[in-house]
């Protein structure tokens, strides 16, 4: 096993550590630990929420998560002799659940959690049809996932980290900063908010001082989003033998990681969407020096998938095009054809005797396909979304007999508050 790092005792709070990761992004968060090029390395990483979400049969914890705290980083990891304008190359060697901690009050400790979050707290991608918290607790076997909350389906997991990034410069971080202030003044009021501004309260710094603390605190850049630096992408394709190359904006990279998922649908659609972990990853790093300007790669990750995802032969796939529940016709509007996909997927599986929620639950954890099929045939846009079948316990292709049905149990758990 590769030396760890970075380890994280599961009896204590991320912020009680030995080594404190941080849950902002700041070009002044010190490195917590150093590397050099070429190094392999383990580095432990706690569930987003750091234990706030239980398994249990209620989503009251859903429905009241406090999402000024999230995302609980590890890192930053300095690599030695990285400089801007340089590419950070990380290699994901292997990644999974908390080691031999097969149960406990953590998730990965067996078990995770995908939750539809309330339209006052984050919303979803469907948040309108779906504005209350709803929770799936998963149980791990193996690398199989299974729920008493969404029975009649399993399937085997496509670990990745939701989220991977370096530090931003001081210009880059006020660019993000003034950008998001400029949107979220064009409708402050709205619910959810359209991007969530510096907060100090909640702010874990790492091994930022008292004196610098509270200016950082007020600059640090949310980890909710995907930006230049990478950051909260959530693509499920990160898994097992993927290659990864970051923009480097800051000596030494100052590169973090954390959101473990153990399962994801693409786009991750109920916000909570992927099957929501704490882990491991063993990682490698490298540097292309000079590599932003060789390859043009200056404000965006790219990145060679993994080849080690479970294999699905057959599937069921829904399309949407741009045009609103209520019928108005949209331009082109990929956003909302994938909306609509959703919503017949969702409409479809519950002729089967999952509930609307369960549907979308499924949505947001198993690895479904999204994809943009059609953006040039105007008006509309097309966007299709693929179920795999086999990890349905019921054939629910269409065909001439009748519809079969599945016990839903106990059903999602829904929260009373909202």
């Amino acid at each position: 096993m590769p030396e760890n790092v970075f380890p994280l005792d599961s009896t204590t709070p991320f912020t009680e550590q030995k080594i404190l990761g941080h849950n902002r992004w700041h070009p002044d968060i010190p490195p917590a630990v150093s590397v050099r090029p070429g190094d392999t390395f383990r580095v432990d990483c706690r569930e987003w929420f750091d234990g706030y979400i239980k398994d249990d049969d209620s989503a009251e914890d859903i429905a009241t998560a406090p999402l000024h705290t999230v995302h609980t980083l590890s890192g930053p990891f300095r690599i030695e002799g990285a400089k801007p304008g340089d590419l950070l190359v990380v290699d994901i060697l292997d990644v999974g659940p908390i080691p031999q901690e097969d149960s406990g009050p953590l998730a990965g400790q067996g078990w995770g959690y995908t939750g539809i979050f309330a339209k006052r707290n984050g919303g979803s991608f469907l948040t309108d049809e779906f504005p209350d918290a709803y929770k799936a607790v998963w149980d791990f076997h193996g690398d199989r996932a299974t729920s008493r909350h969404v029975p009649g389906v399993e399937f085997t997991g496509m670990i990745h980290p939701g989220l991977m990034g370096t530090a931003p410069s001081p210009e880059l971080l006020k660019r993000w900063n003034d950008r998001e202030a400029a949107l979220i003044a064009t409708d402050p009021d709205r619910v959810p908010a359209l991007a969530l501004p510096p907060e100090p309260d909640g702010a874990i710094l790492g091994a930022v001082g008292d004196a610098d603390h509270a200016r950082v605190a007020g600059e640090g850049a949310r980890t909710a989003p995907p930006r230049e630096n990478g950051g909260n992408q959530d693509i499920k394709n990160l898994t097992k033998g993927t290659r990864i190359f970051y923009p480097v904006f800051v000596d030494g990279a100052n590169f973090s990681v954390g959101d473990l998922h153990f399962s994801q649908g693409d786009g991750e659609i109920t916000f909570c969407g992927g099957i929501e972990m704490g882990g491991f990853l063993d990682l490698h790093v490298d540097v292309i020096d000079g590599g932003m300007e060789k390859y043009g790669v200056s404000e965006n990750a790219i990145f060679m998938p993994g080849n080690t995802a479970p294999q699905h032969s057959q599937w069921l796939s829904f399309s949407g095009t741009s045009v609103t529940l209520d019928g108005e016709q949209r331009y082109l509007d990929s956003h909302l054809a994938y909306q609509r996909a959703c919503l017949h997927a969702i409409e479809y599986l519950s002729m089967f005797g999952w509930s609307k929620e369960q549907a979308y639950l499924l949505l947001g954890a198993a690895p479904i396909e999204g994809r943009f099929s059609g953006v040039v045939d105007i008006p509309n846009a097309c966007a299709t979304v693929y179920l795999p079948l086999d990890i349905f316990d019921i054939d629910i292709r269409p065909g001439t007999g009748e519809v079969p049905q599945i016990d839903p149990g106990i059903g999602a758990p829904r929260a009373s508050v909202g």
